[in-house]
């Protein structure tokens, strides 16, 4: 029964569920899935354990809903909406405003992003996280076209982009000499725009290298469709 004076707060279900969730990515981040316990978890996210073993039966089930949530968390940053994703067309894709909003989302969320990343690249099937599977999916989608240098990558590109992407608020935070997060986030931004459109090699003084990746020529490629070439 309920005290004189006091009203019993009401149930809130979905609340709950976050709060356990953002618990167990703190305990993720600090110990990895070896070092999580339930009760742990239940007691930072100020629950009691049965409530906590009512939404997560297991350590495991715990450690794949709290890496599906931050998943679902960096998908809306990046790509926005999951149900317009359909929409989506390679010639619509505002680059630089996807890579900006990668950068910032990392840096304003660096535990989530680097749990999440650590999980999935630990994971023997990470086409079942919809995030990687989007990203990767878009710059495969992406390499198909003529938008794209030949000989892409996908898999290595992806991880490379994402590794550095969430990576970087760490050693920003260590080494930023006072600059704020939205600067810090807008180097790393421009910096992977610039590699991607660029490189940072010049192949004029790397013919040998220019050699070992340029793409086996289709049949119907021109004279001068390798990435190389100078016209000369």
């Amino acid at each position: 029964m309920t005290a004189p004076g006091k009203t019993r707060r009401p149930r809130d279900p979905r609340a709950t569920r976050e709060a356990i969730l953002e618990a167990a990515l703190a305990r993720l981040a600090a110990d990895g899935p070896e070092g999580l316990s339930l009760s742990e978890v239940a007691h930072l996210a100020g629950v009691n354990r049965g409530t906590a073993y009512q939404h997560f039966e297991t350590r495991e089930k715990l450690v794949k809903a709290t890496t599906d949530w931050a998943s679902a968390k960096i998908y809306r940053a990046v790509f926005g909406d999951p149900a317009e994703i359909g929409e989506r067309r390679i010639e619509k894709i505002d680059v630089p405003q996807m890579s900006d909003r990668l950068a910032a989302f990392a840096m304003d969320n660096p535990e989530l992003c680097r749990v999440w990343l650590m999980q999935v690249l630990a994971s023997p099937d990470p086409a079942s996280d919809p995030f990687w599977r989007e990203y990767e999916g878009s710059t495969q989608r992406f390499a198909l076209t003529d938008f794209a240098v030949p000989g892409v990558d996908v898999e290595v590109l992806s991880v490379i982009m994402l590794a550095g992407a969430f990576f970087w608020p760490i050693w920003a935070q260590s080494q930023g000499r006072g600059q704020d997060r939205a600067a810090l986030s807008r180097r790393f931004s421009d910096e992977m725009l610039r590699l991607s459109m660029f490189g940072s090699l010049r192949v004029d003084r790397f013919p040998q290298i220019a050699a070992r990746l340029r793409p086996t020529r289709a049949p119907d490629s021109g004279p001068d469709s390798s990435p190389d070439s100078s016209g000369d």
